[in-house]
């Protein structure tokens, strides 16, 4: 619809070509520049790769073809004459002759034979009769482990350690029985138990008069008992009404 038309208008109806907006300009950020130079300045500082800088090469000096093939040495007149080795001597010559050793070499290697120590054999062992043959030592059968000096004895490490265990036990001990002696109840003499006994009977029981007991055949004898005071005392209807300490709690009117 064309926006210069009103929304009733006949020419509404003629199909037009739709017109692409125009597209928004690029975001670019201000802060491009500042972000490339801190990442050029970032990168020299920690360029370790080769120099710094690199000259480059003038346009003069460009490469040209065959320059990086390696170059043969100059070639030199081959001479057919000139002899590569030693002729061969000639049938007619004779070798030098005469030259003697006074050395008796039988008798010398017959005497070292003699006097020398006679080679031990390797120590083998095999699996079975026609089996194969393997060293003995490597193999574990030998007790060598055994005939050692050391062999059996307690290293010392261990025995450092036994005693450092041993010494904190004592210690441990030690400390446990002086706290049980100072935790400990004081054994009373006879004379001292027979006065506390006095002492407590004296303050449990004040109102027991000496000598009024009961005989019996018995090697203790027997207290009365005696009735402890009253406690409360009320009136009621002009009656004095006292609480006594019983095994049932009673009220009872003092006539």
């Amino acid at each position: 619809m064309d926006p210069t038309c009103p929304s009733e208008c006949i020419y509404n109806l003629i199909p037009s070509d739709l017109k692409e907006p125009p597209q928004p300009p690029r975001y670019i950020s201000i802060f491009k520049a500042t972000v490339k130079d801190d990442m050029q300045k970032a990168k020299t500082a920690m360029k370790t790769m080769g120099p710094a800088k690199v000259e480059v090469p003038s346009p003069k000096d460009f490469l040209k073809k065959h320059s990086k093939e390696k170059t043969l040495p100059p070639k030199k007149k081959f001479d057919r004459n000139v002899p590569k080795k030693p002729a061969v001597p000639l049938k007619t010559d004779h070798p030098v002759m005469g030259i003697q050793s006074g050395k008796n070499f039988i008798n010398t290697n017959a005497a070292d034979v003699i006097m020398g120590v006679a080679k031990k054999p390797k120590p083998i062992y095999v699996d079975k009769r026609t089996g194969d043959k393997h060293d003995l030592e490597p193999s574990g059968l030998v007790p060598k482990y055994i005939n050692k000096k050391d062999y059996g004895v307690t290293p010392e490490y261990i025995c450092k350690r036994n005693e450092e265990i041993k010494k904190a036990q004592e210690d441990y001990d030690r400390y446990i029985q002086e706290n049980l002696k100072k935790a400990a109840m004081k054994r009373l003499s006879d004379e001292e138990r027979e006065a506390v006994l006095q002492r407590l009977q004296r303050e449990t029981f004040p109102s027991i008069v000496p000598g009024k007991v009961i005989p019996t055949t018995g090697s203790q004898p027997w207290i009365e008992p005696v009735q402890p005071p009253p406690i409360h005392t009320h009136t009621y209807l002009g009656h004095p009404i006292t609480q006594k300490r019983d095994k049932h709690l009673t009220w009872t009117a003092d006539q």
